[in-house]
């Protein structure tokens, strides 16, 4: 109830935030009015207060909160998966595969696939390289944990090579900078049409993995101790799993590449609360969705005049974290480590 009211709260000042100067009032009758039908149509139906705020913020903040649940649930999911705490949703390969989709993208010419067609090839992207990372750790008998992992850092090793090979021989300047700037990942370019989107996808897995609660404990005991209780991890796994990079597929479609929100909140979360996925992945849920949305504040605010992207911005802090898990001794992770 306090992560949720927080998130409230945390919603209602970000959308106060920003280079334009509007007082708290202005924005506030623009909202009351979009939802409710309260105030004068004159006034609050058009123009650039209303522009900026419905159109502009509100969309930016909302995005905000979704991309935030999403990294952070699946990151939780991805970390039962592979039974590792340092995993987030780009371990398996899913971030350079999309990496590789919206570069080849703009080199075949977004134009050809609409105005979003550097999001779409990075969906396709995840979505392939999710399903590579299936098919290479099922070679040779059935998937593992270990394996998952394995296949997942070979997979993103040659994308990214490709990624870079193909970057490396393009003639167009300004499309590797169209590149590198959604690389950096940001929520500028949030619309009501794409929150639309990713709410119907976010939304409903959340749920969805909600309700697998006691298998994705399972996974954390290990396939050996899972089978004896009568349960085989193997195609819940899989299932997991594209489902999974069908949500980072999503979110990279509209934001670009958002590293570390992934590890830093189910660790933080776990770290509090425990390990069981009951209240694990609704409270991850709840606190990345806190979490980006002041991220994408600071982004915002912490240069005047200008944005850092928030990917940047979160990799400054994520990255330290990282480091700071691979050297510590021990972590309750199901058991010690």
């Amino acid at each position: 109830m306090l992560l949720a009211a927080g998130l409230v709260l945390s919603v209602l000042y970000a959308v106060t935030v920003g280079s334009a100067e509007l007082s708290v009032g202005e924005v506030y009758r623009v909202i009351l009015y979009e939802l409710f039908r309260w105030g004068d149509p004159e006034q609050l139906d058009s123009g650039a207060v209303h522009d900026i705020v419905w159109l502009i913020r509100l969309p930016r903040v909302v995005l905000a909160v979704l991309v935030g649940m999403g990294l952070s649930v699946v990151g939780a999911v991805m970390q039962a998966i592979v039974k590792n705490p340092l995993a987030d949703p780009y371990v398996l390969g899913i971030s350079s595969g999309a990496s590789l989709g919206a570069t080849l993208t703009l080199l075949l010419g977004a134009g050809l696939f609409g105005a979003a067609g550097v999001g779409l090839g990075a969906f396709i992207g995840a979505l392939a390289a999710a399903f590579s990372v299936i098919t290479i750790a099922g070679i040779g008998g059935r998937i593992t944990s270990v394996k998952l992992i394995l296949a997942g850092v070979a997979l993103s090793s040659l994308c990214s090579a490709f990624s870079n090979l193909i970057v490396y021989v393009a003639d167009d300047p300004s499309r590797f900078m169209t590149v590198q700037f959604w690389l950096m990942g940001s929520l500028a370019g949030a619309q009501w049409s794409g929150n639309f989107r990713i709410l119907c996808v976010v939304v409903p897995c959340t749920l969805f993995f909600i309700s697998q609660a006691r298998i994705l404990n399972l996974m954390l005991m290990g396939d050996d101790t899972a089978v004896t209780l009568g349960t085989d991890l193997q195609p819940y796994r899989r299932v997991y799993l594209v489902i999974a990079s069908l949500m980072v597929g999503f979110v990279v479609h509209v934001s670009g590449v958002i590293g570390f929100v992934g590890l830093i909140i189910p660790h933080t979360v776990r770290g509090i609360f425990g390990v069981d996925h009951k209240k694990l992945l609704p409270l991850s849920a709840l606190t990345g969705s806190v979490f980006l949305v002041w991220a994408d504040v600071a982004a915002r605010t912490i240069l005047p005049r200008t944005e850092v992207p928030i990917g940047i911005l979160i990799s400054v802090v994520g990255a330290p974290f990282f480091i700071f898990l691979m050297v510590r001794k021990n972590y309750s992770f199901g058991g010690r480590a």
